[in-house]
């Protein structure tokens, strides 16, 4: 059960909405290989771009609410977690491929599943663990035997251990704040950390340019603003009329979106051997039991909430 809905309209363009902003999430991974520039440079100008845009957009349309000092400087070093996601998780395509660098984000839910019992003071739930070590034995099926890949492997994993930080801290600010503000917050975080960071970064670099040139140019604004700007556009508008349960679990798609479109368009498949497949697939009965779980923890829920119910 979703939620109550005031039409079946609004929640059939919720979920056309939804699955819109999954299918651009699944470009990300595709730009990441079109784009020229390096990771470092791609993440500053997709951040300047998007950040610019999403605060135009908040402002004229007055959603960012006022953050006091402290709260705002707390929302700013979360977005050095997001620069730090999207540099790694972009340097793990240029090192392999996109489909071995989608997989290996994958791997966010057994850091989530470690860390944030960790952070919020709860104990470790064995039961998720043990469904996030199957996603790590597919990634290690992929890992052994694909010793070409093993450099994109560990900067996809750090990416998504920064992701499942960025999570944690985004979760707790959310409580406070509404997505746009602190999305807005973040951005600017991130631009300052990667403004900071450049002259250090290009100097570990070799040299490169520092404005885009051609076809960048064509390709940053696009990916900047609809794989940005309105993929979250669209996915707080879905959040209106389906419940945030059915948002995370859709968009378990956005990797096979990603490894399919890289087939059709770089011809990935011929890169990949039977380990890579063997490991998707744990990867995938994974996502299945985390879901199933899930599920069955809810009806459970629900259950008992009806039974209270009855018999109050």
């Amino acid at each position: 059960m979703i939620g109550f809905y005031s039409s079946d309209a609004l929640v059939k363009k919720a979920f056309l909405q939804l699955h819109l902003s999954i299918l651009l999430a699944g470009w990300t991974g595709i730009f990441g290989k079109l784009l020229l520039l390096s990771a470092g440079l791609l993440v500053f100008w997709r951040i300047v771009i998007a950040g610019a845009c999403l605060w135009l957009w908040a402002g004229l349309t007055k959603r960012i609410e006022p953050v006091p000092p402290g709260d705002r400087r707390g929302i700013m070093l979360v977005g050095v977690l997001l620069a730090l996601q999207w540099t790694f998780f972009y340097a793990s395509i240029k090192a392999s491929n996109v489909s071995i660098g989608v997989v290996a984000f994958s791997s966010v839910g057994f850091f989530t599943a470690i860390l944030e019992p960790l952070m919020n003071g709860r104990r470790i739930s064995l039961k998720e663990v043990l469904f996030s070590f199957v996603t790590i034995a597919g990634i290690s099926l992929i890992f052994h035997f694909d010793a070409q890949y093993r450099l994109g492997i560990l900067l996809g994993l750090a990416s998504a251990a920064a992701s499942a930080l960025l999570a944690i801290y985004f979760k707790r600010y959310r409580a406070k704040y509404s997505s746009v503000t602190v999305m807005s917050w973040q951005l600017l975080g991130g631009f300052l950390f990667a403004l900071a960071a450049l002259p250090l970064y290009r100097s570990f670099m070799p040299p490169e340019p520092f404005f885009p040139g051609w076809p960048d140019i064509v390709y940053l604004p696009i990916f900047a603003i609809f794989c940005t700007l309105f993929m979250y556009i669209l996915q707080i508008q879905s959040l209106e009329h389906i419940s945030a349960f059915t948002v995370n679990l859709s968009y378990n798609l956005e990797p096979i979106y990603s490894i399919i479109l890289a087939m059709i368009l770089f011809g990935e498949a011929r890169d990949l051997g039977l380990s890579f497949y063997a490991g998707v697939a744990l990867i995938a009965l994974s996502v299945a039991l985390q879901t199933a779980s899930v599920m069955r923890e809810r009806k459970r829920l629900s259950r008992r909430k009806t039974e209270s119910a009855a018999a109050g």
